[in-house]
């Protein structure tokens, strides 16, 4: 694999159930890489260690005076230099090849997987630690990639060199052998110690790292409020301690280069002193004697290596099991095994007994933003991160909403009163099937994992993620715009039924796009090709609000689910962007988490979720006169206040059915 064929057309399959099984898979899957630098290691590091020999060859020539050993020795040293130099190069060409390649793999592998679960990674994941996966971790495990091939061709040059000696000088060449394991592994005790410092540093750099980007993403906020110094000191704090945790790693790693310099020298005098003993008794001669101090000398380089790939190994381990943690998420308990087809039908979800008729304008009431959001992912295909059913304890009702999906003719229910919720009989075979029991919670013994959401009685966790993509799409309460153009930004895959001009108009970006035509450098103004900044920075929330919402529209999805899609708006306009919507998605599938009257009383039906379940179903004004949690949550009234003003309502609409029937007699008089 070379750089110009970069990126893979498929990154494969890894190895996720370590750290170090992570990094064995990616080593395997670049073995051919690998091979080659081994191949030009293996000659730079022959092609070094034969200098010693030849430099002795030459100094023994001069010794006896002989011209022509002279000049061979010569040719050998300049063959051995054109060697080295070729070797090097390449080695070095190769190394790096490996380093990119593995780090593109890596941030491939990444991409892939956010693609896969969306806006859910974050909420599995912090956000600074997906930012320090894909960025520094990613170049470390890359490091120790590339490290890997040139240990193997160093420990395979030191056992040569020693072999060599041994059999060039015993008496020299003994010493050296037993003195090499020796200091390539005299720092192994130490490294224990510095591998646990060096993962204080980064848990503590990755710690800054989120409080860093979680200030920048907050900027905003925090000037509103004068929190900026707050957090400035806390970020300084933060960074204080990531030196202080720096500096005592360093100290480790200081210590080990240290011992790497010291041992060696102390074998090189001991060398010397020995080999000049056995040269003055004529035991040796004085050529040898440079042979083998030459290729001690040498020796050096190659145990850097086993420093490199000491510390190389020791960053990179905690970087692999970081990202192994966000690869070895999935969107799903299930594999797919559904055909490749969007399926049509009701959109329901057996654990807390939500259903959205097909073709209606759902909306979704709950008191916990939290628990929207999640119930919002559910929709979405994405399962519990932890497979744990809702809590019971808040439920008053922890039964499924009546009906189930597709077993009654949800078009023509009366929607009139708030519907009963309790077990229906008809919703066995779908609990069965789900492995859950008639509330939705898995019984004992039975698989704790929670059941997928269904869309026409499929389960979306079953379907190819192209196809359940295209059948449900969620849009969560922050929405994120790419930088670019307006154009760029809803060129986005769809049905073709939804025109951008349409979406647009039902999100009523009337005022968006003036702004946009008026930041336009070009002469005819058109706001489709003037740029958006990185997040949308220059548009006020409610205007990122209606683009996102625009976007979404365009996709024209079987069932679109939108958490909070008119929070940053005003009520007149929150009012027209949801009879827009309304009004485009007619016979298609609308699924809104919302608590704002205006957009609840346009909905077709409403469901309210407490305490992890559908407690009740039915119409706004229905569910606002009979259901006094519902009117908790919408229009946040107490118990203090519930009494009175219950029968408050009471009062006004007995006058106005006694307007109404006084009016219609008066009517009849005059017609008669």
């Amino acid at each position: 694999m070379q750089i110009r064929d970069l990126p893979y057309s498929d990154p494969g399959d890894p190895d996720v159930r370590s750290g170090p099984r992570f990094l064995l898979w990616l080593g395997l899957s670049q073995l051919t890489g690998q091979l080659k630098a081994l191949s030009w290691g293996l000659l730079h590091q022959c092609a070094v260690a034969g200098l010693p020999l030849c430099v002795g060859l030459a100094v023994q020539a001069v010794v006896e005076r002989s011209g022509s050993g002279l000049a061979w020795a010569g040719a050998l040293i300049v063959a051995l230099g054109v060697l080295i130099a070729v070797g090097d190069t390449m080695l070095h060409r190769t190394a790096v090849t490996n380093w990119i390649t593995a780090a593109a793999r890596v941030q491939q592998l990444l991409a892939r997987k956010t693609a896969e679960l969306g806006s859910a990674l974050t909420r599995r994941v912090a956000a600074g630690e997906v930012v320090a996966v894909s960025t520094g971790d990613v170049e470390k495990i890359g490091w120790f990639v590339e490290a890997l091939s040139r240990f193997a061709a160093a420990a395979f040059a030191l056992v040569l060199i020693c072999v060599g000696l041994v059999l060039y000088l015993p008496s020299l060449g003994v010493l050296v052998a037993l003195a090499v394991p020796v200091l390539a592994l005299a720092v192994l005790p130490l490294l224990p110690r510095a591998t646990r410092r060096a993962d204080v540093q980064r848990e503590k750099a990755g710690h800054a790292t989120e409080l860093a980007s979680d200030t920048v993403a907050g900027l905003r906020v925090l000037r509103g409020i004068g929190g900026e110094e707050l957090f400035l000191g806390r970020y300084r704090r933060a960074s204080q301690e990531v030196r202080e945790a720096a500096v005592r790693s360093a100290r480790m790693w200081a210590l080990i280069s240290a011992i790497q310099v010291l041992l060696p020298g102390v074998l090189l005098i001991a060398l010397v002193w020995y080999g000049a003993t056995l040269a003055r008794d004529g035991r040796i001669e004085v050529g040898q004697l440079v042979t083998v101090y030459s290729a001690a000398t040498l020796m050096l380089f190659p145990l850097r290596h086993f420093e490199e790939i000491a510390m190389a190994y020791s960053f990179s381990r905690p970087s692999a099991q970081r990202a192994v943690r966000v690869l070895s998420l999935s969107r799903g308990a299930r594999t797919a095994t559904a055909e490749a087809v969007v399926p049509e039908g009701d959109l329901y979800d057996p654990v807390t007994g939500l259903l959205a008729p097909r073709g209606l304008f759902t909306a979704v009431v709950c008191g916990d933003p939290d628990e929207a959001g999640r119930l919002a992912d559910r929709l979405g295909g994405h399962a519990e991160p932890d497979g744990r059913a809702p809590d019971e304890a808040g439920a008053d009702t922890p039964t499924a909403e009546a009906g189930g999906p597709d077993t009654k003719n949800t078009q023509g229910r009366d929607t009139n009163g708030p519907e009963k919720t309790g077990p229906d009989p008809s919703d066995g075979d779908a609990s069965e099937r789900d492995g859950t029991g008639t509330d939705g919670v898995p019984g004992p013994g039975e698989d704790r994992r929670l059941p997928s959401v269904l869309l026409g009685g499929v389960a979306l966790d079953e379907l190819p993620l192209g196809s359940a993509r295209t059948a449900v799409l969620v849009q969560d309460k922050d929405p994120v715009l790419l930088s670019g153009t307006l154009r760029e930004l809803l060129d986005v895959p769809s049905s073709g039924t939804v025109s951008a001009e349409e979406a647009l108009t039902a999100a009523q970006c009337g005022d968006v796009l003036d702004a946009l035509a008026q930041a336009s450098v070009d002469a005819d103004g058109d706001p489709m090709d003037t740029r958006i900044t990185e997040r949308g920075r220059s548009l006020s929330g409610g205007q990122r609000q209606r683009l996102a919402l625009a976007r979404s529209l365009v996709t024209d999805p079987e069932a679109l689910v939108l958490d909070e899609p008119t929070s940053a708006v005003d009520s007149h306009t929150e009012a027209r962007v949801a009879a827009g919507v309304k009004r485009l998605r007619a016979g298609r599938t609308t699924v809104a988490f919302s608590s704002s009257p205006l957009l609840l009383d346009l909905a077709d039906r409403v469901a309210l979720v407490h305490g992890g379940r559908v407690v009740a179903a039915g119409t706004h004004r229905a569910l606002l006169r009979d259901e006094a949690r519902y009117r908790a949550v919408v229009t946040r009234e107490t118990d203090d206040t519930a009494a009175p003003a219950a029968t408050d309502r009471q009062n006004r609409l007995a006058s106005i059915d006694v307007s109404r029937a006084a009016g219609a007699t008066e009517e009849i008089e005059e017609r008669a």
